[in-house]
């Protein structure tokens, strides 16, 4: 039978087990540390890991490359797998394109100054032993000289981490820099490279990119910055478990937090009248971050009238002087947050440490009432370096180790949403579409008309052989179209709704590819379109008449501003420059100008660019009919052959050949005859008011029959 003295430890037992305890302490908290540092390291590891993908995901679209349905639009699947690292490494070729690099030389700085930091906490922690040792000692000299040194490390600690921050916001504004540089010379084109329109083709002929302006603006700023800050975010909280792991097994003493939450908050108070506005400062920010998308929406909402007047390089300009403000601000921001940096670190770090340190201090030099002796002091001090040391360092730096997936995930989030931009600019240039097809487009002989391609052959006419009209949707409109236009023969183009029309015009302009047949037509920069509602840029009046160029273009051209007064007085419209304030006056010139007047400079600019062919869509419909004529007769003296789809018969008279369509696939080209068919007009509409008139008759006519009845 077991009795309760036997269960009963002797002291001896308990003794020889608190010295054996006592004597293997240091290596089982080396130890203990040494596994957290191993934790943390494969937990590091395995958050860089790629995870397999699932099939779906991976698997390629059968119709890749071509028109598919239904699949267009989707949000890319987003993990930390092999399709982001290869995404990741396509944009870092992008971003980080050349060793000797800006790029590459700031990541270099940044990798630099974290070692520097390594080495300066390495001797802080050396510094906070021989402190504490001073203290335990009651050492008054080797105290105040440790403390003084204390202060003077503080400077190139503080200039490092400040340093540190500047470096790494420098570094995400350079990878901002070079991003958006490379995708607008794609979205745009620039003077290396010819445009592919790819602006125009990405909002209206493809549908996997439904907002290119938020994510040139917004996405691309978000992924710099997550590129520029994952580095550091990585390998910082590593660095400080290994560094600081040690002191895992020592946290007594919690009188110094007293003393800590005093100099909070004075430090706070300090803080608050040496902070800078940046509430003012990222009111500018999101102000100005407005005006740059608002610049790339009106790109989206005329990319047709900029694709037609090739006006892709006044809008880069635009777009350019936009990012380049919002890049100055931002500049002058970084330039505040790196003092203030400074201040906040040196006050609230350093500086409040060094006090925290030296009222520890007070209780081992002086003789404070209830304390029991230097040794209970000495611990206390202790306590307050390690929690010092420990909570806010080690705790820290652990779980940003333990969360770091967090921030890999959403660099990955950003990287797709760039990555699959730059794919569908790459996929649209080489004219491989994804967009969802209309119900029509869905058999079989369709399909295989969306799968070919015709040809398009530079020539001085335009004449069209076999050629199908089709929507970027699918929908063939006319499945084959053959007409021949010389310059100089004006063309008149009717039809319903829906027809077709405009899609002619935008095969001309090279916006929509030629599906089968061959086209023969000039270059698309010998076209000029003048829609019913014209597009106005932003800028001056000046910029108004002569865009896409600008006042140095205008002045190589050896036109000038009397040149442009006389051009505007064939549209009747030189009395707006006195009325606006001269051609240097700047404006929103949409809500400026009426209806008829944004016409009437619409036909000013076609008067300056003087191009072979001119294609007006309802371009008159606001305009007087006299004024009308005084500028379709100035377009024919300048030799510039109209292409017009009008449904006045004032216009009639102005063109030769006629186009026209029936709405059900068919269509008529023939020469215009105007006066036969303004004749033809007239009895037709004579026809219909007699043909109005003969129910009244037919009414009439009963009566009478009746009454005659009646009477016999």
């Amino acid at each position: 039978m077991v009795t309760l003295s036997t269960l009963r430890p002797s002291k001896e037992r308990i003794s020889q087990l608190t010295s054996t305890y006592s004597a293997y302490r240091p290596l089982i908290q080396r130890s203990l540390n040494a596994g957290l540092i191993l934790y943390a390291l494969g937990h590091t590891y395995r958050t860089l890991s790629a995870r397999p993908s699932s099939d779906a995901s991976t698997r390629k679209s059968k119709g890749k490359g071509k028109q598919v349905e239904g699949q267009a639009g989707k949000p890319p699947r987003v993990a930390v797998d092999a399709v982001f690292y290869q995404r990741l490494s396509m944009i870092l070729r992008i971003v980080i394109p050349r060793l000797r690099s800006k790029e590459a030389m700031l990541l270099v700085m940044h990798s630099s100054l974290l070692i520097f930091r390594t080495a300066i906490s390495l001797y802080v922690a050396a510094l906070d032993g021989r402190i504490v040792a001073s203290l335990v000692r009651a050492q008054p000299i080797p105290f105040m000289l440790n403390i003084l040194r204390w202060l003077l490390v503080a400077i190139p600690a503080t200039w490092t981490n400040s340093w540190l921050s500047y470096v790494q916001n420098k570094l995400a504004f350079a990878y901002r820099s070079r991003l958006t540089d490379a995708i607008l010379r794609q979205y745009l084109g620039d003077d290396d490279s010819p445009s592919d329109k790819v602006y125009y083709k990405l909002a209206n002929l493809d549908d996997r990119i439904m907002n290119p302006d938020q994510m040139i603006t917004v996405d691309i700023n978000r992924f710099s910055n997550h590129l520029a800050a994952i580095y550091a975010n990585m390998a910082k909280p590593v660095l400080d478990v290994i560094l600081y792991n040690y002191q895992l097994a020592q946290n007594v003493g919690a009188e110094g937090l007293l003393v800590l939450t005093v100099f909070v908050q004075l430090s706070a108070a300090l803080l608050r009248k040496l902070t800078p506005p940046f509430g003012a400062y990222t009111a500018t920010s999101a102000h100005l971050a407005g005006q740059l998308r608002h610049t790339h929406a009106r790109l989206a909402e005329f990319s047709e009238e900029i694709a037609f007047f090739g006006g892709e390089d006044t809008e880069k300009m635009l777009l350019e002087r936009e990012f380049a403000g919002l890049l100055k601000h931002q500049n002058r921001v970084l330039g505040a947050q790196w003092w203030h940096g400074c201040v906040e670190e040196g006050i609230v770090k350093w500086l409040w440490g060094s006090f925290g340190l030296m009222l520890c201090a007070i209780p081992v030099f002086f003789k404070i009432p209830g304390a029991e002796g230097v040794a209970d002091l000495g611990s206390r001090t202790e306590g307050f370096v390690t929690n010092r040391r420990l909570l806010l360092s080690s705790s820290d730096a652990f779980g940003r180790v333990l969360y770091s997936y967090k921030d890999l995930a959403e660099l990955a989030g950003y990287t797709a949403r760039v990555a699959s931009l730059l794919e569908a600019m790459k996929g649209v240039k080489s004219g491989k579409f994804d967009k969802a097809l209309a119900t029509s487009a869905r058999n079989p002989e369709n399909l295989k008309l969306l799968s070919s391609r015709g040809q398009v052959i530079e020539s001085a006419d335009i004449r069209f052989e076999s050629v199908p009209i089709v929507t970027p949707n699918g929908e063939i409109l006319v499945r084959s179209l053959s007409f021949h236009i010389k310059h100089g023969q004006h063309l008149l183009i009717v039809g319903p709704n829906g027809c077709g029309k405009s899609s002619l015009f935008r095969i001309l302009g090279g916006l929509w590819p030629v599906y089968g047949g061959t086209v023969h037509k000039p270059p698309a920069e010998n076209f000029v379109l003048i829609p019913q509602r014209p597009y106005l840029p932003i800028g001056t009046l000046r910029d108004q008449v002569i865009y896409p160029h600008n006042r140095e273009d205008m002045e190589a051209r050896g036109v000038t501003d009397a040149d442009l007064l006389h051009i505007l007085a064939f549209v009747q419209m030189e009395g707006v420059i006195e009325r606006e304030g001269g051609w240097d006056a700047a404006r929103e010139w949409r809500d400026a100008l009426s209806g008829g007047d944004k016409q009437k400079i619409a036909w000013a600019r076609l008067f300056y660019h003087r191009p072979k062919y001119a294609v007006l869509d309802e371009a008159t419909s606001l305009v007087p009919v006299d004024v009308e004529g005084l500028m379709m007769d100035r377009a024919t003296e300048l030799g510039i052959t109209l292409l017009t789809v009008s449904h006045r018969p004032s216009l009639w008279k102005y063109h030769h050949m006629i186009l026209q369509y029936d709405g059900h696939g068919g269509y008529v080209f023939t020469k215009l005859d105007a006066e036969k068919r303004l004749a033809l007009q007239e009895e037709k509409q004579a026809l219909e008011t007699k043909l109005l008139e003969v129910p009244k008759m037919k009414s009439r006519l009963a009566e009478l029959e009746e009454f005659e009845h009646g009477s016999i």
